[in-house]
């Protein structure tokens, strides 16, 4: 076995310190909290809509902030695709979604069913359904709806619980789940 002379460990030692840290750094649900505050690098988010059908990858956080433009085009996805308008989504949102992904060690990104809703388009919803909250946070730019296909409504639904960061719903019959950054708390079947 070849030893680094200058370090005085052998190669395998190496691979298995590595292979240690790497255990260890994973995110879990044990310790997504402290993944939200900032213990990674670089922050994902990787989505399409069905409706527009545009896609987005974007690292939005490298290390410890935010990358204006990538934040920029994270709004302009997460519009309101009914009347075109686009509000600052609140990060810590996008922060909880990026989060529950990397937790559930999903390769496909979210579908976002819903982002930010214009106050028109949330009246007009809420007349189809009772659902709908007469004050959504999404009207804010603080919440989202989204699913993945590769995952069940109860996997996002714990990852995104996980995070600690606000609210989770599951909606099982429509096969979404919704995350925002509010009071936390969680609802659903």
């Amino acid at each position: 076995m070849m030893k680094d002379s200058s370090a005085g460990l052998s190669r395998r030692a190496l691979l298995k310190a590595f292979a240690a840290t790497t255990v260890v750094a994973a995110p879990t649900y044990a310790n997504a909290a402290g993944f939200l505050r900032g213990s990674g690098d670089i922050r994902r988010i990787r989505m399409y809509s069905g409706r527009t059908g545009e896609r987005i990858d974007m690292i939005y956080w490298i290390e410890g902030k935010y990358v204006a433009e990538a934040v920029k085009e994270v709004n302009h996805f997460m519009r309101d695709w009914r009347t075109d308008g686009v509000k600052s989504m609140d990060l810590r949102t996008i922060d909880i979604m990026s989060a529950a992904h990397n937790m559930m060690d999903a390769n496909e990104p979210y579908m976002l069913l819903s982002g930010y809703r214009s106050p028109q388009t949330n009246a007009m919803l809420r007349a189809r359904s009772r659902r709908v909250a007469k004050n959504s946070l999404h009207m804010q730019g603080q919440a989202a709806d989204l699913r993945l296909s590769t995952r069940s409504v109860n996997q996002m639904a714990k990852a995104a619980a996980a995070c600690r960061g606000g609210g989770v719903g599951k909606y099982s019959g429509s096969n979404f789940v919704h995350m925002d950054c509010g009071v936390v708390r969680t609802w659903g079947r």
